[in-house]
């Protein structure tokens, strides 16, 4: 039984902003396209809410191994969702897209937004050339740790910034909540306290 409440508050997390911001009456002037890539903006922050929680191996009736698993699965989700939200966007109004790509828009919420999606771009590659890279399990840990930190504080910004179709009051738990889960998976772990233990 908890388990499954656990998994329904999962779920009630993720799916319960989706289901509000569909009900937004400013949908009623949106391109189909630009709905998309919205609603893929959306569907990437709830993503980035079971990131860590993955990683760090806190949901109920996952093994270590599944929950990594999962968490590259999860990964490249939200690899997916930024690049059909960013597409999505480009194929609506190109000269916004490229003016927040050359940090050059005068909307703030812009400058967040494409910082997140480089840094969820850069963890990307540095997962995939762990292996290759010149360093240690601990150090690429904490370069790993830094960058979701930045993806995490970056879309946060992003999404109170922007006065869109996202309901306020869900906006607002889910930016909480993804924070807690990122800092709780980040305690767990004890990236940086191992970094101390190993200076003494």
């Amino acid at each position: 039984m908890r388990r499954a409440l656990a998994w329904a508050s999962v779920a009630g997390v993720v799916l319960v902003p989706l289901a509000l911001a569909a009900m937004s009456p400013l949908l009623a002037w949106r391109d189909p396209i630009y709905i998309a890539a919205g609603f893929a903006g959306i569907a990437g922050f709830g993503i980035l809410f079971l990131q860590p929680l993955l990683a760090a191996g806190l949901l109920p009736g996952l093994s270590p191994h599944r929950a990594r698993q999962w968490h590259r699965v999860s990964a490249g989700l939200l690899i997916g969702a930024v690049v059909l939200h960013v597409g999505g966007l480009w194929v609506t109004s190109p000269p916004d897209v490229v003016d927040a790509l050359l940090f050059a828009s005068p909307t703030p919420f812009s400058l967040w937004g494409v910082i997140a999606m480089w840094a969820i771009f850069a963890t990307a590659l540095l997962a995939m050339a762990r292996r290759r890279l010149p360093l240690s399990p601990r150090t690429w840990r904490q370069a790993h740790a830094a960058l979701a930190l930045l993806i995490v504080a970056g879309t946060i910004l992003h999404a109170l910034l922007i006065d869109g179709t996202m309901e306020p009051i869900s906006k607002i738990a889910l930016c909480l909540l993804v924070a807690l889960a990122t800092l709780k998976a980040l305690a767990a772990l004890r990236i940086w306290r191992i970094a101390r233990r190993t200076r003494r």
